[in-house]
This record gives structure tokens, C-alpha cells and sequence, in this order.
């Protein structure tokens, strides 16, 4: 490969991982383009789990040999068995060398030179690959893995300059991965409430309106339980605002627990005092049992005064949903019921019979027309 394609080739694999959205796509857009860049067959990216003392393959892709799968669930290997991953890159590295790749062939090492991992021979061999050229990916200046490309018996050993260029690859790759990581983190921030840890709202808008379309298609079961936490106010003007905030993250706890009793929930805070549950799938009633539970835990909390809580289920005879701003003022207006009514339990939309009071608040034509929630507290409760 002449010195343009190999440019062409680290252009390709930069802009490859740089195109992705998520750590998993970013371990394939790695190794993909690994394996394209240096003609090999297979390709691999692993990572150095420091704390386990064994090096965890992340990724396989190419032909796959029997036994190997793309994203493995636990294919890992004690690190003593790589003795290189710790040889290589800390006595020579630390001593002033840099990570170089190297190359490993089904013959195992020429005579007079060290064989840094007869394991990785045996497994060319059993594997049906004459060749593999390993190249340590250094993340913040520390080894994070490895990226290992392999070649099929027959074809082309791997050279000295295919080592190279592997270096060259695995500083890109390193570079890709900082990159996503530092992109994850954003998105997790942007999407999590700082005070609880919980999902924020725009977390809960974009799972809401993926849940809604799923009911649409599929008829896929999607609940909502809004929650707000009595006596918020109180505690902040009677023991200050560090204990209000205390009185947030327990309750946060709380409906964490209480959400997982349903798979897959979403338990987050939309702001203030108000909180939520949203699950796809479970039932209605075992989405009301949890919300149940959330309200008898809420008692049992030394500050506040118990929390008032609202469903919302597409299985209850609420109407169609075709929305999942109607879904939102059902359990609202739910909440504001029980609130009204400091009711000791949920109040679920459209429990009460044809003309069910929480539905047709919901459904009343100037909260239709008017986007912001909330806007009938101060009303008379419903009757």
C-alpha cells in the first residue's frame, strides 16, 4: 500500500468513528476500518481491565471463526497470558521506548527473538490465521487495549511496515474513542437531573415520544405516573433549602426502587418537585402496584409529607393516545386530583366510568390549546 492510499485509509477510519453516536459503534467503526486499512481478514479491539487483571474483548469483526461473536458477551483472557500487554508496554515503554505494534505468525517467533505471547500462536493455529499484528492503543496516557488484525494462512505475513502503520491506526483509534467518550458523557450530562442522578426531562420527552409511536405501530402497553412531592415548601422555608434538597434525593431513591419493579422503566425528575415513572410494556395494573408503593414509601420518609401521585396508561379506557403530550396531561391532570385530594394512593385516569373526571380535565379545550403544564393549578380541585 503506497503512502497515499495509507493516508486515505487513516482519513477513512477517522471520519468513521468520528460519524458514530455510541461506544459499540465506535469499537466497530475501529476495527473495521482497521482491518480494511492493513488487508486483513479479521479484526478485533480489546480493552486492558486493570482492575480484573484480564484483557476483555469488545469487538470481532470479519471472518469470524467458530465460537467468535461480533460484540461478545465474556470472551476475555487473563492478562499473565498476554504477558506483552504488560512487558511491552510498561518495561519498554516506561523505559523510554514507544508502543509500538508487532507482529505474532502461526510459526511462532524467529529463532533469537522473544515470543511475547505463545498463546496468540496457538490461537492463529487453531484459528485457521497464519499472522496478526497487534498495536496497544494508549488512552491519556495510559495503556487502555489493544487493536489486533489478522490475516488468513496463505495470504501475506504482516512486515515491519505494516507494524508501523498499525501504531499510526491505533493513535487514530485512541484519538476516536477520547472522542466518543467525551461525547457520552455530554449526552449523559444533558440528560441527567444533577441533583438526584435521575433521568431529567428532556430525557423523558425523548423516551416518551419513542414509547408513543411504538403504542401507535405495535400496541405496545406505555404508562406514565407523575409524582410530587408534598411539603417541599415547607421543609425549605422551615429547615432550609440543603435539607430540601436531601428531601429530593431520598425520594428520587425511593421511586429508583419502586421503578424497578417494572423492566425498563425510566424513573426521572422533571423539575422542582415533580417527578415520573415511564414504562413501556408492563400492564396497568402493575404499573399502579408500583406507584402505590412509591406512595407508601413517600410517607415513610422523615421529611415531607408524603407525595402525591397520577397514571396515565394507554391499557385504561382513557381514549386513543396519539400523542405523547395527551399521555402527559392524563397523568397531570391524575396528580393534580390526587393532590387536591391528598389522596394516600394513586388516582388513575379513566378508572371512573365513562364520564372519568381526570379525563375530561385533561381533555378540556383551553388545556388544548395552551402548551405549558400546570395550567389549572390554582382551579378548583375536580369533583
Amino acid at each position: 500500500m503506497g503512502e497515499e492510499s495509507r493516508l486515505a485509509a487513516v482519513v477513512a477510519l477517522a471520519q468513521g468513528m468520528a460519524a458514530v453516536h455510541s461506544s459499540r459503534e465506535a469499537w466497530r467503526a475501529a476495527a473495521g476500518g482497521a482491518r480494511r486499512a492493513l488487508g486483513g481478514s479479521f479484526a478485533a479491539l480489546s480493552v486492558w481491565e486493570r482492575e480484573l487483571g484480564r484483557l476483555r474483548v469488545l469487538v470481532n469483526v470479519g471472518e469470524l471463526a467458530e465460537g467468535e461473536e461480533e460484540f461478545p458477551e465474556d470472551e476475555s483472557y487473563p492478562v499473565h497470558q498476554f504477558a506483552e500487554i504488560t512487558e511491552f508496554l510498561h518495561e519498554r515503554w516506561a523505559g523510554g521506548g514507544e508502543p509500538d505494534a508487532w507482529v505474532e505468525t502461526a510459526q511462532g517467533p524467529e529463532e533469537g527473538r522473544a515470543g511475547y505471547c505463545h498463546q496468540r500462536v496457538a490461537a492463529l493455529r487453531r484459528r485457521g490465521r497464519g499472522c496478526c499484528v497487534v498495536a496497544p492503543i494508549v488512552l491519556h496516557g495510559r495503556a487502555w487495549g489493544e487493536l489486533y488484525v489478522a490475516r488468513p494462512v496463505g495470504e501475506p505475513v504482516f512486515g515491519p511496515a505494516d507494524a508501523d502503520f498499525a501504531t499510526v491506526l491505533a493513535a487514530v483509534v485512541a484519538a476516536g474513542i477520547a472522542q466518543t467518550e467525551r461525547l457520552e458523557e455530554a449526552r449523559r450530562l444533558a440528560f441527567t437531573d444533577s441533583l438526584t442522578g435521575l433521568a431529567n426531562r428532556r430525557a423523558v420527552d425523548a423516551r416518551l415520544d419513542e414509547a408513543v409511536e411504538l403504542h401507535r405501530r405495535d400496541g405496545a402497553v406505555v404508562s406514565l405516573v407523575v409524582c410530587d412531592v408534598n411539603g417541599l415548601k415547607r421543609v425549605n422555608d422551615t429547615l432550609g433549602h440543603s435539607v430540601g434538597d436531601r428531601l429530593l434525593e431520598r425520594f428520587g431513591t425511593v421511586l429508583s426502587l419502586c421503578g424497578a419493579m417494572l423492566p425498563g422503566a425510566l424513573a426521572a425528575r422533571l423539575g422542582g418537585d415533580e417527578f415520573c415513572l415511564l414504562a413501556v410494556g408492563p400492564s396497568a395494573d402493575e404499573v399502579v402496584k408500583a406507584a402505590d408503593e412509591v406512595c407508601r414509601r413517600a410517607v415513610e420518609l422523615d421529611i415531607g409529607d408524603g407525595v402525591a401521585c397520577g397514571v396515565a396508561s394507554t391499557q385504561d379506557p382513557i381514549g386513543p393516545v396519539r400523542s405523547a403530550r395527551r399521555l402527559f396531561r392524563l397523568a397531570d391532570a391524575a396528580q393534580y386530583r390526587a393532590k387536591a385530594e391528598r389522596a394516600a394512593h394513586p388516582v388513575v385516569a379513566g378508572r371512573e366510568g365513562p364520564d372519568d373526571p381526570v379525563v375530561r380535565l385533561a381533555d378540556e379545550p383551553s388545556r388544548e390549546a395552551d402548551g405549558e403544564r400546570r395550567r389549572f393549578r390554582g382551579r378548583h380541585a375536580p369533583g
